[in-house]
């Protein structure tokens, strides 16, 4: 398998479980092998920093395959193609033996941890030295918060996506859950071990951060997002970005109140709309309020999406199963999502491939859109207004308001939402969070004869992070030590 290129930010790798070899991890700086002392002694070199997280963020073991279209679109069974070697799906729920099946989920979550932690350990790399000389090399106060709250923005994000995977299942409405010790939240920049922390203390963690990067962006309250605007901010940790990511977390909380304010308050003003059409943008970059940009998107997304004589080797479905997940009947579709703007078609095979990575011109792999709010919004209301929201959508997307859907009770909002968001984020990796978030179990429609439960949802901590990191015994007795 070819690999992509990624200029890291810091040589060396740290997370709670890389403690050799680690002394000069936060010392050298990028590809020149300049010092960070005389990095950090301009303010370019605070820029470049910053910018070189979203690059390693583009990196397969994370946003570049596994947090977008790989791994996670996997364990909720988006693609027909399965890997040589393996004739069954449910081999992706293989965590605990590497061996096991051609998916190999214990490696691939195990570097997804450690590439999430190695670049959580940059942006605390860049925060400290911003605390230890930013006001004095930058002296335009804007720029110095910008920074710093992107670099805050992006460990919450990162960290949210860990506990989403380690955390508990339906946390909202799991109080014992909430209490389950599942991983670090690193603040520091050295290669000290932290411990295990509640979900609820990490959840508080992040909302912290974001919080804090709210109130240091808060001068980009009035920025417009929108494509005509080119504004400079767009598809970065901006304002919007930063208040978009804490709807997601006080929703996935229970939190509904600030869930809503905050998913509104991006709907009303970061200047994005609902796209009514697909052609040439089926990734609908025009709706991203925060996304990452992959250098040459089409040479490395060749391997995984394309047409032609290799299609039925790339990440396929049939078309049997595209019109089960996109709610299909018959040959045709009204929703835009589903149409031939949306997937590449090969009728002999009756297989189709998503056009998302292969149609970009942005080069752009979205972490949050526009639908998302909506879709908050929808779970923070109740009845019609709750309706009003998920409706939006559909109508956009080309669904005949005569299919409007209800929202009456809980349950009829949650079906209606679990179908849209299956829809919406399509190769993009939120339906298996989704589920998780809500606590549903059983079968999938689209992939008979896999059924989910509990323990499908709930990574384990890998082998590394138990053989070095802080384990949850040592962290019950600390725990029982400070009482």
């Amino acid at each position: 398998m070819k690999k992509k290129i990624i200029y890291m930010i810091v040589a060396g790798m740290i997370s709670s479980f890389s403690l050799s070899s680690c002394s000069e991890w936060l010392d050298v700086a990028p590809k020149t092998d300049l010092p960070a002392e005389e990095l950090f002694e301009t303010e370019n070199g605070f820029m470049s920093a910053l910018a070189g997280l979203y690059i390693t963020m583009t990196a397969e073991d994370t946003y570049g395959k596994n947090l977008s279209f790989g791994l996670v679109e996997q364990l909720a069974q988006m693609y027909d193609k399965l890997p040589d070697g393996t004739t069954d799906p449910k081999s992706v729920y293989i965590y605990d033996n590497e061996t096991s099946g051609a998916f190999n989920t214990k490696n691939t979550l195990a570097n997804l941890w450690m590439g999430q932690y190695h670049i959580i350990a940059n942006a605390n790399n860049l925060l400290k030295w911003l605390d230890l000389n930013g006001e004095a090399v930058i002296s335009d106060s804007t720029t110095r918060n910008m920074i710093k709250g992107e670099a805050y923005a992006i460990r919450a994000y990162l960290h949210f996506d860990l506990l989403r995977g380690w955390g508990p299942m339906n946390y909202a409405g799991n109080a014992k859950g909430q209490d389950m010790k599942c991983m670090p939240y690193r603040k520091v920049a050295d290669s000290s071990k932290q411990p295990l922390l509640a979900a609820k203390d990490v959840v508080k963690n992040i909302t912290d951060d974001l919080l804090t990067a709210k109130r240091l962006l808060s001068h980009e309250k009035e920025i417009s997002l929108s494509y005509y605007e080119t504004s400079d901010r767009r598809f970065r940790f901006n304002y919007h970005a930063v208040n978009a990511t804490l709807a997601r977390v006080y929703n996935y909380a229970g939190n509904k109140e600030e869930a809503k304010k905050c998913a509104m308050e991006v709907i009303d003003n970061c200047g994005l709309e609902l796209q009514s059409g697909n052609n040439d943008d089926p990734i609908l970059s025009n709706e991203v309020i925060c996304g990452l940009s992959m250098h040459e998107m089409s040479n490395f997304m060749s391997e995984y999406f394309s047409g032609g004589d290799k299609m039925n080797t790339k990440y396929y479905i049939k078309q049997a199963t595209r019109n089960t997940i996109f709610e299909m009947s018959g040959d045709d579709s009204e929703d835009m999502r589903a149409k031939s703007t949306a997937f590449i078609e090969d009728n002999g095979l009756q297989i189709c491939v998503s056009r998302k990575y292969i149609d970009n011109d942005n080069e752009m792999i979205p972490l949050i859109r526009l639908p998302e709010m909506y879709y908050i919004a929808c779970e923070s209301n109740e009845g019609d207004a709750a309706a009003l929201f998920i409706n939006d959508v559909r109508n956009k997307r080309g669904i005949s308001m005569s299919k409007n859907v209800t929202c009456n009770d809980k349950s009829e909002r949650t079906a209606a939402l679990k179908y849209e968001y299956r829809k919406e984020y399509y190769a993009e990796g939120q339906y298996f969070w989704f589920l998780k978030t809500h606590g549903i179990t059983g079968a999938l429609e689209h992939c008979p004869g896999v059924e989910l439960a509990e323990e499908n949802f709930i990574f384990p901590l890998p082998d590394r992070e138990k053989e070095y990191g802080w384990t949850e015994e040592e962290t019950d007795s600390d725990d029982n030590q400070d009482a």
